[in-house]
């Protein structure tokens, strides 16, 4: 997974979509590893277009992440994400569309990953509405060759359903915490890319 910089002119914007959306994925299902990190190091941090709105958050990314190590990324993701019983952030849609875990929401969102022909690998432990999950399906109906499932209809009406709804709402509660230092700047990244979307998929309807 690379730290380029996520250009969006004409001919690679779909490409751009799919690979934000990637990093996206990785970097809320885990924290960054050195490898990763070291990427940081040298993305770009200025957008090709000049007064892009990604700009500003992105680089506020890149800068935090360049004063990172892997041991650092770690204890954040776990003082925010993990530990034993409550966490102090969850990352689960269900959690904020109805204040459960595993309730109503994620059945749904189950009945339409079916629909798409799509299953959780046995190897991953966390529920669908995990935020990186539905990031990986995004990346996928963007990117994925099945154009029956892969397109816009498909990517608007599954945005619209699993996601907008509640990330603003993740993306505040992490922002706000006081242990979020490189996840707040992700956070902020994540809402200005949501917004991005939601603005294209409404020129659609």
């Amino acid at each position: 997974m690379s730290a380029s910089f996520p250009a969006t002119s004409a001919l690679d914007e779909e490409l751009a979509r799919a690979e934000l959306y990637g990093l996206l994925a990785r970097l809320w299902y885990a924290a960054p590893d050195a490898e990763l990190l070291a990427a940081f190091q040298v993305a770009p941090t200025e957008a090709p277009a000049a007064g892009a709105f990604l700009e500003e958050p992105w680089r506020q990314l890149v800068g935090v992440a360049r004063g990172l190590d892997a041991a650092a990324a770690c204890d954040e993701y776990d003082a925010l994400f993990g530990g034993i019983g409550k966490p102090e952030v969850y990352l689960f849609g269900s959690h904020y569309l109805s204040g459960f875990l595993n309730d109503k929401p994620l059945a749904r969102l189950r009945a339409d990953l079916d629909r798409l022909g799509l299953a959780r690998e046995q190897a991953v432990s966390e529920s669908e509405d995990h935020v990186a999950c539905l990031f990986e399906v995004m990346r996928y109906l963007i990117a994925g060759e099945d154009v029956a499932v892969a397109n816009l209809t498909q990517q608007q009406a599954f945005f619209a359903a699993h996601l907008q709804p509640w990330l603003p709402a993740m993306c505040d509660a992490v922002a706000q915490h006081p242990k979020a230092h490189f996840y707040a700047a992700l956070a902020g990244l994540t809402r200005a890319f949501a917004e991005v979307e939601a603005q294209g998929f409404d020129m659609l309807a």
